[in-house]
Formats: C-alpha cells, structure tokens, sequence
C-alpha cells in the first residue's frame, strides 16, 4: 500500500522536503511505520518521545493500523523540542507553558489556571490527590487539540496537568491557547478546560477534615453530588 507522508517545521528542515511517498506492508501500524522512518533517519531519533503522528489530519496511537492512500504528518514539538502536553507531578509554571504556544502571528493568548480551593460540597478541603493513566491522558490532549482546530483558527495549543498531592491554592492544570484574535483563544481555551473533564483519564482525591472521596469526570461529579450536595459524601472505592 502507498500513503503520502508531510513534514513540518524542524522535520522538514532536517529531511530536506515537506513530504515523499512511502510503499508500506498491509499491516503497518503507525507505530512500526515510525520506528522504520527513524531507522532510515536516525537524525529523527532525539525528537521521537515528543513527536506526535497524525493520520488523515487526526491524532493517531502507535497502533493504529495504516491503509492505502492515507495521509500520514509527523507533528514535531513546538517551542525548541518542548511538547505542548504534560502530565506529571512537577509544579505547574503557567508562564512557561505559555511560552509553549508563542507566535508571533498571535494577538493574543489566554490561558487557564485551575487552582485548588479550600472549599467543596459544603465541607472545608484539607488538600488534594491526583491519579492519572499519564500515557492515556497525553493522547487525549492530543484529542482536544484536533478538535479544537476543526473548529477554531488557532495558532498554539498546550495542556498540562499535575499529579500527586496538591496544597490549597496550587495550580492543577493549565491551558494555553494562542491565536490571531481573542475571540478564538478564549473559545478554545473554555472548550479545552470542559472536554478535559469529560474525557482525559485523570482522577481528583478531596480530602476533608472528616473523610475523603474520589471524584473522576464532570459527569460522574454531577450524578454523585448535583442534586444532593447536603448529603454526606460516598466511601472511596
């Protein structure tokens, strides 16, 4: 089978052209399609952790299976060699992950912070405790990212996520968006924030004076707590 590959930014620099043609095996999977381009451009090796791949103009996983007269883009990081989406128990800088999504292109970039607050369901939180499926969690950025782009023109996008116990006042999460106007950027960014909740793998611990409680998407918050939040919370699972 034949399926045309594209090129970007520091990739189309190092390789010498924006896209080539490439006969593949039926069976390919974009993952093993990768590991052979690097094997025959080792040059790619540093860049392949925070590479991502899209297929017909979609995020792609490493086993997606590729067929004939597919378009293939190796999506290189933005911003000298930093990827746009993280998850992990680092300290959140909103300012650096700003800089992810610069452009001199842009008239403006807005960005979220979501923050823990010493207070939910009528009960005063002491901390909180994070988990996510990490991995998961990156290709689902990667998600919002695509889908954010079918609907607005934007110029940047970066997500990034803690994990592990935060303090009252800690940033959680972050979301920068840049683009030409403001109206886009402050489009994608609320929609980047809702999508989050409802689809990324990642779970939220409240821990209260007198318990604590796991609560995972949006969905799930409101069912356990939207018409009841005088009632004592569920036992963690």
């Amino acid at each position: 089978m034949r399926v045309t590959v594209r090129y970007f930014a520091v990739v189309r620099e190092v390789l010498g052209q924006d896209h080539e043609e490439h006969e593949l095996p039926e069976g390919t999977t974009v993952g093993q399609f990768l590991d052979n381009l690097i094997t025959r451009q080792p040059i790619l090796e540093g860049l392949r952790r925070s590479m991502l791949v899209m297929v017909n103009r979609r995020y792609a996983k490493p086993d997606q299976l590729l067929s004939d007269g597919d378009e293939v883009a190796l999506i290189p990081p933005v911003s000298g060699g930093s990827t746009p989406f993280s998850v992990g128990p680092e300290p959140l800088d909103p300012v650096a992950i700003e800089r992810l999504v610069a452009d001199p292109r842009a008239g403006a970039i807005v960005t979220f912070v979501g923050t823990v607050r010493d207070h939910a369901r009528g009960k005063r939180v002491r901390y909180l405790e994070y988990e996510a499926y990490a991995e998961a969690a990156i290709d689902t950025f990667a998600e919002i990212a695509a889908e954010i782009r079918q609907r607005w023109d934007v110029l940047g996008i970066a997500i990034a996520h803690r994990t592990g116990r935060l303090e009252i006042g800690e940033a959680s999460v972050v979301i920068a968006v840049s683009s030409a106007h403001r109206a886009e950027a402050f489009e994608a960014c609320r929609y980047a924030i809702e999508r989050l909740k409802q689809i990324a793998p990642i779970w939220k611990k409240e821990v209260y004076d007198d318990g604590e409680v796991w609560i995972g998407s949006e969905a799930l918050y409101q069912e356990l707590f939207g018409r009841r939040t005088s009632e004592p919370a569920p036992p963690a699972q």
